[in-house]
């Protein structure tokens, strides 16, 4: 996505950022003691296209620092003790807030990722119960099978494709596409055929749902986003058409599925959570808990949280396995061990998915050490943002947070801890013989 301001214009608010910064500290003196400035919001637009390794490098400079923008600070931080403090001791302190609601609103509506007090703990508890039920975890793991199996024939075909052409398959976007389709099937129980491009609506949604997705990052640090969307011009304007695309094909799932169980009474059919949604909104009917909209946010929220952070991570699991042959053969050996074995033939893609039970997959150690490690070295969620509330102060780093509270952008679980471990004192940053234990 290209840049919302040009770069004179970048470099002009950048300086008048840090005038404003030098005059306020001027005029309240040196009395507060707050982390050091590392650069200001500019600074993050211009390294957008490599964010979190930028911040990253940030990161090894200062365990705690600020970013400035007009209105308040950006407060990062990776120190173990605060990230703890903020994310367990004083969680009930550090909620979305009204800045990040907006944000994310027109996406993620008030799905539990944007919510606090009572909505989210009626959300987490909605799901909490749905996820425990066998029902959900078995129907899921079959469409996740299936999913697979037809990712690997596509591969499989298009492997011996690009390699008569000498070109390349693009596995970040295949992957993106497959655990789309995943886990909008066990949320609506509908295969939008973004894999296979089968279904024109539903390849038209997996777009707008990238497009929607990418503008909600982008509106963290384009200062005009507001402005924008009042004038629907620029990005907003096509933030605006995405989210219609989203609305118009989820709400017509709903309502075909409100239709189809009208029609069916057997309650076995229904498996994914819409269905369920629905069903429990039958036998239990609460004023403004689980009409059309609820069941949107909140399966969407369950969409966007499973779908990107699969996908990213199996795509760096790809990266790392090719990078190591000795790996491979390990967890390939593994997996043939757990399923098929040497002296049984799988019977292709079709033949091997049947073999990948729940207790083949419990015997995979070394394929789940490899995944915990991919983890590890790269987050699948780098950042995690949550405001403060007033009168807080965050541990061991002197953040004072006044009644006018800066922002407190814990980089939790991020791809900057991932780098720099801390193990007897020393930073284990990626070290190769790390990654072949």
């Amino acid at each position: 996505m290209e840049s919302p301001l040009s770069y004179p214009a970048m470099i002009s608010l950048s300086v008048i950022l840090v005038a404003l910064y030098l005059v306020r500290r001027a005029l309240l003196g040196k009395k507060r003691k707050y982390p050091p400035v590392a650069g200001t919001v500019l600074h993050q637009l211009l390294n957008f296209s490599r964010l979190v390794e930028y911040q990253t490098e940030l990161s090894r400079r200062y365990r705690t620092f600020r970013m400035l923008t007009p209105t308040n600070n950006y407060v990062y931080t990776v120190d173990p003790a605060n990230v703890e403090y903020i994310l367990k001791t004083n969680f009930a302190n550090y909620g979305k807030g009204t800045m990040i609601h907006d944000v994310m609103e027109d996406l993620l509506g008030d799905g539990i990722f944007n919510v606090d007090g009572a909505m989210w703990r009626q959300q987490r508890k909605v799901a909490s119960l749905e996820f425990s039920t066998r029902v959900l975890r078995d129907y899921s793991s079959v469409v996740f099978r299936d999913t697979a199996a037809e990712l690997a024939r596509i591969v499989e075909r298009g492997q011996a494709a690009a390699a008569a052409a000498s070109d390349r398959m693009d596995m970040a976007d295949l992957l993106m596409r497959s655990t789309l389709d995943t886990f909008f099937k066990v949320g609506f129980g509908v295969n939008i055929g973004s894999l296979s491009s089968s279904n024109k609506e539903g390849v038209a949604f997996a777009r707008a749902f990238d497009d929607a997705s990418e503008q909600v990052l982008y509106r963290f640090f384009d200062l005009l986003w507001k402005v924008k969307r009042l004038l629907n011009i620029s990005s907003e304007a096509r933030m605006k058409q995405s989210v219609r695309t989203i609305n118009d094909f989820v709400y017509g799932v709903i309502d075909k599925k409100i239709e189809q169980m009208g029609r069916e009474q057997q309650e076995s059919s229904k498996e994914d959570m819409l269905s369920r949604f629905l069903l429990e909104r039958e036998r239990n009917p609460i004023p403004g808990c689980f009409d059309n909209k609820y069941m949107r946010d909140i399966i969407l929220n369950f969409v966007i949280a499973g779908r990107d952070t699969t996908a990213g991570t199996l795509s760096w699991f790809l990266y790392v396995l090719s990078r190591n042959q000795r790996i491979q053969d390990k967890i390939a050996r593994e997996v043939r061990d757990a399923t098929t074995g040497d002296d049984r033939d799988a019977g292709g893609v079709h033949g091997f998915t049947a073999y990948l039970t729940e207790d083949a997959m419990n015997k995979m150690h070394y394929l789940h050490a490899a995944l915990s490690e991919t983890l590890r070295l790269y987050p699948a969620v780098p950042i995690v943002s949550s405001p403060a509330s007033p009168n807080l102060v965050v541990n061991r780093n002197s953040i004072q947070v006044t009644h006018r509270a800066p922002r407190i952008i814990p980089l939790c679980c991020c791809f900057a801890v991932g780098c720099q471990v801390l193990l007897l004192g020393r930073h284990v940053a990626r070290r190769p013989r790390d990654q072949e234990r």
